[in-house]
């Protein structure tokens, strides 16, 4: 029986290093994991601050390019309604006709005017 308790301990120790062997490399490998994501978190934030930093100006510039863009919608309405009174008042013309242009002129204006507003803003955030 001598012989079977000395070969019970061998394995139990046998059994006991590779365990406490395999905790460390596991160990390793999640040590060297968190030391990499760390350096992934900081490049991330470093590029997403290069980013937003680059992109504030070009929004900047579609946003004033949206306002002027707007005007000149604006203004093309009011010469488009002041083309039309003077058909009227001329040829007689009817005003639906200036009415649909208005309201295309105007219409493409506003979506314009929204999508790139929406996207000034999902960049602001």
């Amino acid at each position: 029986m001598e012989t079977s308790q000395i070969l019970l301990n061998n394995g139990l120790a046998f059994l006991a290093i590779s365990t406490g062997v395999m905790f460390v490399v596991v160990g390793g490998f999640l040590i060297k994991l968190i030391i990499d994501m760390s350096k992934l978190a900081r490049n991330v934030d470093e590029t997403t601050t290069v980013v937003r930093n680059e992109l504030r100006p070009t929004l900047r510039e579609v946003n004033e390019s949206l306002h002027t863009l707007n005007d000149f919608m604006k203004s093309t309405d009011k010469g488009i309604d002041k083309m039309r009174d003077a058909m009227e008042n001329v040829f007689g013309i009817s005003s639906a006709t200036f009415s649909k242009l208005k309201f295309l002129s105007g219409s493409l204006a506003k979506g314009l005017y929204k999508g790139f507003s929406t996207v000034v803003k999902m960049f602001q955030k």
